[in-house]
């Protein structure tokens, strides 16, 4: 039977607010709440959504906003400086996380593919949980947010090298492994001519509409995202340079504050879909590699990204707050474990592993973050900071 949009919209978001209201009573992280609710009422829970993949997809977009919104906010040049410094660290801490993610799944008797596939997964952080637990003027105007952005967006480019490796694996990729490296140089020149030859004569023009302004925001956000995706880089990718390349604009702020409600709106159904896709009558299988993989991941993340930022000069206390905000496996370690699993190079089990471990990791370290850093939904006044 087809699922009914409108009263799947009304669980999500009834069921938000109540458990949100909850939360905040019990002082507990709003995130939390999004996705206790997708695994009470999802397929696997009361089973009221039974097909939470459709609920899935149109969270994307709250991604494709979120990093739209970053590059509003990121100069090109203040990004490329990031970018050569977060380099070196970016590469440094992945080999370590895979190698970690690797040894630890072999010592659980899983297969050499499977073992090689969840290290992968294990080399990103989550570009959702970091940048949303972060505040708004740090992340736009203070160097950890800039930091942060780099960081993520090379874990971004090696995760988009790592699908194109499964489907090599597979037999059914196409894509040379060079293509996102040329394709991502070319995307953004095409993109800034655009922007100083069509975009920003129109917003001049008819900058009085605001409507038509918000109109042409969100066009060129996800024309450039489909853009991306076709040239062989991530709607996030394209989105990011859409951003990027309209940040000089003299609308650049409207349009942040404009599409920030947005944003919110499709980031509570992607917390949401991630809970309801969670198979919780499974986890017994993978209960115990899932908890030491996670704790794995909790106490060396954090330790690697203190021990490589502080090599490069950065402060202590900084280094210590990237690696406590990074400190989780990411949405794109879903991303590869559900590829993989299609493409028959990893088992249910791993795929499960690759699961719970993600939302161990996302729960564990959104508490950590709240409780413990500036962000802008602590339960503390001391620490909560838009």
């Amino acid at each position: 039977m087809p699922q009914d949009i409108v009263f799947s919209f009304f669980l999500v978001f009834a069921g938000a607010l109540v458990l949100a209201t909850f939360a905040l009573f019990t002082r507990q992280p709003l995130l939390i709440a999004y996705i206790a609710l997708g695994a009470i009422v999802g397929p696997f829970g009361m089973g009221w959504i039974e097909h939470p993949d459709e609920l899935a997809d149109m969270a994307d977009i709250g991604i494709i906003f979120l990093l739209f919104l970053l590059g509003l906010d990121m100069q090109p040049s203040a990004l490329l400086a990031m970018l050569r410094k977060a380099m070196l660290v970016a590469l440094a801490s992945s080999l370590v996380f895979f190698a970690a993610g690797f040894g630890l799944t072999q010592a659980f008797g899983f297969s050499s593919m499977d073992s090689i596939i969840i290290g992968l997964a294990m080399m990103f952080s989550s570009t959702i949980i970091g940048l949303k637990l972060l505040p708004t003027t740090v992340l736009h105007h203070k160097h950890i947010g800039e930091l942060m952005i780099g960081l993520l967006l090379i874990q971004d480019m090696l995760a988009i090298l790592v699908l194109i490796l499964l489907g090599v694996l597979e037999g059914g990729s196409s894509m040379p492994v060079w293509q996102p490296f040329v394709a991502l140089p070319l995307l953004a020149a095409a993109c800034y001519l655009l922007v100083k030859g069509v975009l920003l004569p129109l917003i001049v023009r008819f900058d009085r509409y605001h409507e038509y302004l918000f109109i042409l925001a969100i066009g060129w956000c996800l024309a450039v995202a489909e853009g991306a995706k076709l040239v062989g880089l991530t709607h996030e990718i394209g989105a990011f340079i859409a951003g990027v390349t309209l940040a000089t604009s003299p609308i650049a702020q409207f349009i942040a504050i404009s599409l920030k409600p947005l944003r919110d709106f499709f980031l509570v159904m992607f917390f949401f879909a991630l809970g309801a896709r969670f198979n919780l009558q499974l986890l017994a299988d993978v209960a115990l590699p899932a908890s030491l993989l996670a704790l794995l991941v909790l106490v060396l993340k954090p330790v690697s990204f203190r021990l490589l930022l502080g090599r490069f000069s950065e402060r202590r206390e900084l280094a210590w707050d990237v690696g406590l905000r990074l400190g989780q496996i990411s949405e794109f370690s879903l991303l590869i474990g559900f590829v993989a699993v299609q493409s028959a190079l990893l088992s249910e089990q791993g795929s499960l592993l690759i699961q719970a471990t993600a939302i161990l990791t996302f729960v564990i370290s959104s508490y950590i973050v709240v409780f413990s850093l500036p962000n802008p939904i602590a339960v503390s006044d001391k620490l909560r900071r838009d």
